[in-house]
């Protein structure tokens, strides 16, 4: 893979350069259409290692363009041209319009059926500047705040109308107050590049609204981000301005090409075979559940994504990514491994190597599961923090002792002296956190699957009543249950996440799978929301802001301070160190996380109230040492006189 090339549209002086990489087309055309969808094809000449570029005179920036490729046609086999197919760029930075699934995107190879009416075309870019990087505003051990951009702002009754479900909203002065106000360190949106619907959703009258089901990796979302890159570099700078940055969520695993019925639209008709991962008889690995997999151990497919990753750093200040399904980024024919090219790169690319890189650590191929094994300095999405914190609330017995575990950073997953640990109670996949205490099952019928789709298990409880009640008695346990998940939330070490709307009581009516679902379901209720509860995680935001010991990323051991003070000491409501017995016990419900002897947090997950008598520094506490039941509470050492 010549690294001197580039690839996509690169405006010159004479008109504009077309350059597309793959090793077996016979031929590739570069097709320019004109105002009235007139098109013209240009043969591309074939150069070294499988580069086929042309050079359009008189072209420029704005002009419509897509390929064709030809070549074997042998599905079954894992080869896909078809000359019938207009093709996306791979390196498109721009459509002129979003896909729309089509049953004749995936129709057999037929010269009778032209795709190119239902295809968005690539637009040229003008050229522009690169910017120079800036360092990431956001450090581990802060928050991410994950937003799902159409949802977020749809029914923002301070926003305009015509801007809402976009990404420009971000910058409005409303939601910027609002991050201020919970203390966010950055945003992390889910995928605002141009996807496309998976084949079942249209006959039920749905659509994608989440975004993971990309095709053009560069190209961003006409409907989330109309103005293109320019728009996404704008609210960037706004959200800078604010002291917030921003994350990407990327997903390199597959694309919307699917399974073997799925359309063609890019890379599966430039060279499936290269971009894709194939068992020996052709068929296509599926290690996504998606229907295909990225194989990004092929050196086109990982120049292609750093190519993505370094276009959004330079041309929008991005100051990181979250990788979903990250394993199959780490994957060759061997499995997973940390030191895999495409990983390495990323660590140690020019551009890339100061950015915050989380990865999602699973996937469902084999060996599929690999939380803790990304290297540093990959942050990562800690499923089992998720978990242990469920069942210690929920009340499982035995639970303390993973409980603590999670609560001072994860050690038996990320070893001393850091944690990597993205922590989090509900993300977008799953229960809203509202739901969590709301429903003992999932609730999926507006997906049209008939309630199979989505987790069965959810480590979630109901307090009494399945969704939507009046009862006066478990409304107030539910928001009792909400301050105490928050709490703890806030109290651990690590970087914390919290899923838009979370913050104030948001409800997907106990779908925990709601990717469907362009519509109330999943756009934010601004104007029913939990004041108080909201009101609970912006004192939650000021303490942990006022009180770096809690987030780290250093790990709590135990170990003395400078002053002498261990880091963190484990005490029962009496003040006396936890006894070995202590942690094992089955009905274990209270104990104490006292920081540097100068924080204390107070947990009580029983029945009733309980009263810390917690060693106090020089000062004294302020706060309440009495904790209601199934509550958490802080002492903050008093402000010292005179």
């Amino acid at each position: 893979m010549p690294d001197d090339v580039r690839f996509g549209a690169t405006p010159t002086r004479r008109g504009t350069r077309f350059a597309v990489w793959s090793g077996a087309a016979e031929q590739i055309w570069l097709c320019l259409f004109d105002a009235d969808g007139a098109e013209t094809r240009l043969p591309m000449a074939r150069g070294p290692e499988g580069v086929h570029s042309l050079e359009a005179p008189g072209i420029g920036p704005g002009a419509r363009y897509g390929l064709r490729a030809d070549g074997p046609y042998a599905p079954e086999a894992g080869l896909w041209f078809d000359p019938a197919k207009l093709l996306v760029d791979p390196a498109a930075r721009r459509l002129d319009r979003a896909f729309t699934y089509d049953p004749r995107l995936g129709a057999p190879r037929d010269p009778a059926v032209d795709t190119a009416p239902l295809m968005p075309k690539a637009l040229v870019p003008a050229t522009t500047r690169a910017m120079k990087p800036k360092s990431p505003l956001f450090r581990p051990g802060g928050l991410v705040y994950e937003v799902c951009v159409r949802g977020f702002t749809m029914l923002h009754p301070e926003v305009p109308e015509a801007q809402r479900g976009t990404v420009a909203a971000l910058a409005h002065p409303a939601v910027l107050a609002h991050l201020k106000r919970l203390g966010v360190g950055a945003v992390e949106l889910m995928p605002i590049t141009a996807g496309i619907d998976e084949r079942h959703l249209p006959p039920l009258g749905l659509v994608n609204s989440w975004g993971y089901n990309p095709v053009a990796l560069m190209a961003l979302d006409p409907r989330l981000c109309p103005g293109g890159v320019a728009e996404l570099r704008d609210t960037t700078a706004a959200l800078r301005r604010a002291g917030i940055g921003v994350i990407l969520d990327l997903v390199f695993n597959h694309t919307g090409e699917s399974d073997i019925l799925g359309p063609t639209l890019s890379l599966r008709g430039l060279d499936a075979r290269a971009y894709f991962r194939h068992a020996e008889d052709g068929a296509l690995i599926n290690d996504t559940g998606c229907g295909n997999t990225l194989d990004c151990d092929h050196p086109a497919t990982r120049r292609l994504v750093l190519d993505t990753l370094r276009h959004f750093v330079t041309q929008a200040g991005i100051d990181g990514f979250r990788f979903d399904l990250a394993p199959i980024l780490g994957r060759s024919a061997g499995g997973f491994s940390p030191e895999a090219p495409l990983l390495t790169a990323m660590r140690t690319d020019p551009v890339l190597a100061d950015r915050v890189l989380i990865a999602e650590p699973w996937d469902i191929g084999p060996g599929g599961y690999q939380l803790g094994n990304f290297p540093a300095p990959f942050l990562e999405w800690s499923d089992r923090y998720r978990d242990r914190v469920r069942r210690f609330w929920r009340g499982d017995a035995h639970a303390l002792g993973d409980f603590v575990t999670a609560l001072a950073g994860s050690a038996d997953t990320f070893p001393p002296p850091a944690t990597r640990a993205v922590n989090f109670i509900a993300a977008h996949d799953g229960f809203s956190l509202a739901d969590l205490v709301a429903y003992a099952r999932k609730h999926n019928a507006a997906n049209g699957e008939d309630n199979r789709d989505g987790h069965d298990e959810n480590l979630s409880w109901n307090n009494g009543a399945e969704g939507a009640t009046e009862d006066p008695a478990i409304l107030a346990a539910r928001r009792r249950d909400l301050r105490a998940l928050l709490g703890t939330l806030f109290a651990s070490r690590g970087t914390i996440m919290l899923t838009a709307g979370d913050e104030f009581g948001r409800t997907q009516q106990g779908n925990n799978n709601a990717y469907a679902q362009d519509n109330p379901i999943t756009w934010l209720d601004w104007t029913g929301r939990d004041l108080d509860l909201e009101a609970w995680v912006a004192e939650l935001a000021a303490l942990r802001r006022a009180h770096p010991l809690l987030a780290g990323p250093e790990l709590l051991t135990g170990a003395a301070e400078a002053d002498g003070a261990p880091d963190v000491a484990w005490l029962t409501p009496g003040g006396t160190p936890m006894a070995e017995d202590d942690w094992h016990a089955p009905d274990a419900t209270a104990f104490a996380m006292l920081l540097s002897g100068r924080l204390a947090v107070l947990f009580n997950r029983g029945g009733e109230p309980v009263t810390f008598d917690i060693p106090a520094p020089a000062g004294g506490w302020s706060g309440e040492a009495m904790v209601p039941a199934r509550s958490v509470a802080f002492l903050t050492e008093s402000p010292k006189r005179g």
